[in-house]
């Protein structure tokens, strides 16, 4: 099975967290009363966390089989994302400040320097949040989802979808656990799964597979996978796992469920590759039944106008987990997810089809949230 090559986003992230730590050294070796010292210890330095940065790779790290590189690659990110952060600000901040305070007096010079400060704390504060806080701090998402021509029995149908867990060192089952209770309350219709139930290798799947299985609907739980289960080759203990415990999961397959006089035809794929849009559903529209209505379970959701074309009504993804880092700006979402697909989190509209993106639960390299907290979805059809 092919695995993904590190794309254009990896890349770009890469390139502005080497430039932030270049400036961090540059700052730091300017204030160092022996510079050659600090020069030499900052290469040092800058070499154990290049190495801890590749670790983050969860990728890599499935590859390699290496148990504890993801913590060595989290304290790295966290580490190289603020201290970047911070050194960026002191650049904009410096000039400004100088500017500012020439012939001040010296309580506004001294507010200014405590904006300074302030405002150069500001990374690591918003990644110390969203490491302690807003990393688990759930919300239940209820979606109101309109379909023309929907059947009169599939109106109010209520879809319970929980996504992109990744059950790991920075996400335990007992956290877990406790959104999985949330979401029995909710008493949907039918439940889906949406992909990355683990990071990489030696996850505890199998913890994950049995919380899932906790999960109550009248039609049953079924699931489509994930690029992290590809990541860590375990795409088909996953499948085995699931289907011992009541879930089903579905690869390149359907399912149909009828709700009264209803039919409500269900597909869904594999994990399927950004770098391979050319090859995006293929071989899907044979799935698709002109007599029922067709929901298609891809956990990428950049498939949606191939499926939206193929007659597919509703597609449910997740994968971007909502940008995980988004800065609004003139009411604009900054996140890195937008360099990959303009389906980031929330409904979206083509023609009659509709797609769905989740923020999921989990967290990917760095272990926090921000501006993107986890997400349990319960998706309400209505009659448009």
């Amino acid at each position: 099975m092919k695995v993904d090559s590190p794309g254009m986003l990896d890349l770009i992230v890469t390139l502005l967290l080497a430039l932030g730590q270049w400036r961090f050294a540059v700052l730091v070796v300017r204030r160092s009363s022996n510079r050659r010292a600090a020069v030499l210890g900052m290469l040092a330095w800058e070499t154990v966390v290049a190495a801890g940065y590749f670790c983050s790779n969860s990728e890599l790290i499935s590859r390699q089989r290496v148990s504890g590189a993801a913590i060595y690659g989290a304290i790295a990110f966290c580490y190289l994302l603020t201290t970047g952060c911070a050194a960026a600000l002191y650049s904009l901040w410096q000039p400004l400040y100088s500017h500012l305070q020439a012939g001040t007096s010296e309580s506004r010079r001294r507010a200014l320097q405590l904006a300074g400060e302030a405002l150069i704390a500001a990374p690591f504060v918003a990644v110390g949040y969203g490491v302690a806080i807003e990393r688990t701090r759930f919300e239940v998402r209820e979606v109101e989802m309109p379909v023309p021509g929907l059947a009169g029995d599939l109106d109010g149908l209520r879809m319970l979808q929980m996504s992109d867990i990744h059950l790991s060192a920075f996400l335990s089952e007992r956290e877990f656990a406790r959104m999985v209770d949330a979401a029995c309350e909710l008493r949907p219709h039918i439940a889906f799964a949406t992909g990355d139930f683990i990071s990489t290798f030696g996850d505890p799947l199998e913890a994950c597979i049995r919380q899932l299985a906790r999960l109550k609907s009248d039609a049953g739980i079924f699931g489509c996978l994930g690029n992290h289960e590809r990541y860590a080759h375990a795409e088909d203990e996953a499948s085995e796992l699931a289907k011992r415990a009541g879930i089903r999961i579905l690869r390149g397959e359907s399912q149909e469920l009828k709700f009264g006089g209803a039919r409500l035809n269900l597909a869904g794929v594999d994990y399927e590759s950004i770098f391979d849009k050319k090859e995006y559903l293929r071989g899907a529209e044979g799935l698709v039944r002109p007599d029922a209505f067709n929901l298609l379970l891809s956990h990428n959701p950049d498939v949606f106008p191939v499926a939206a074309s193929q007659g597919y009504q509703l597609t449910i993804g997740g994968h971007t987990h909502g940008g995980q880092v988004t800065v609004e700006i003139l009411n604009q979402s900054v996140n890195p997810a937008r360099v990959l697909t303009p389906y980031v989190r929330g409904h979206y509209q083509l023609g009659g089809s509709s797609l769905y993106v989740t923020r999921g639960i989990g967290t990917v390299g760095l272990p926090a949230r921000v501006g993107a907290p986890p997400e349990i979805t319960l998706l309400r059809l209505r009659k448009a």
